[in-house]
């Protein structure tokens, strides 16, 4: 049992080193979506005959927004890639649950303890807060909103419907 939970372990963390140093290309699709936006800007202003004061401080607006949006969308990007991470590491801590569901959105986890109860896991780090549905779902679950629900299903019978001719 030892010598297995060491491979476990070995290939998890293989894993894990896998993903942080294979090469990944960033997407930044808000970048292009605020360059086009200030190309458009620009060649509106020189396809004007007069520009006014309202149309520099546009451009100017959009010029001074650029450099902010750049870092919050790489920044975004390696957050979410660094969230995915921080999930695979959690599930070493969640080892007590006698059974242990990812879910993804819009929590991380349900945990089950048959003998204590349900779990709902959100993983965060740093400053993250929770997202607006998070949010939602955690306070469903404080107000004791939740339930089981077991739905029954009539058999469909396909194979009479169908027509072979």
């Amino acid at each position: 049992m030892e010598i297995f939970l060491i491979c476990v372990v070995l290939v998890l963390l293989a894993v894990v080193l896998f993903l942080l140093l294979r090469p990944r290309p960033t997407v930044l699709p808000e970048v292009e979506q605020h360059l086009s936006e200030l190309r458009l800007r620009l060649d509106q202003l020189a396809s004007a005959t007069t520009v006014s004061a309202q149309d520099i401080k546009d451009t100017h607006a959009i010029l001074r927004r650029l450099p902010r949006d750049v870092l919050e969308s790489i920044t975004g990007s390696l957050s979410k890639r660094g969230g995915r991470l921080h999930e695979l590491m959690a599930t070493f801590e969640l080892t007590h649950y006698d059974r242990l569901f990812y879910l993804g959105e819009p929590v991380d986890f349900v945990g089950i303890k048959y003998d204590q109860g349900v779990d709902f896991i959100e993983v965060k780090s740093g400053r993250s807060r929770l997202s607006h549905d998070e949010r939602r779902l955690k306070d469903l679950v404080e107000a004791g909103q939740v339930n089981y629900v077991q739905l029954a299903v009539e058999k469909i019978g396909i194979a009479e419907e169908v027509d072979a001719t």
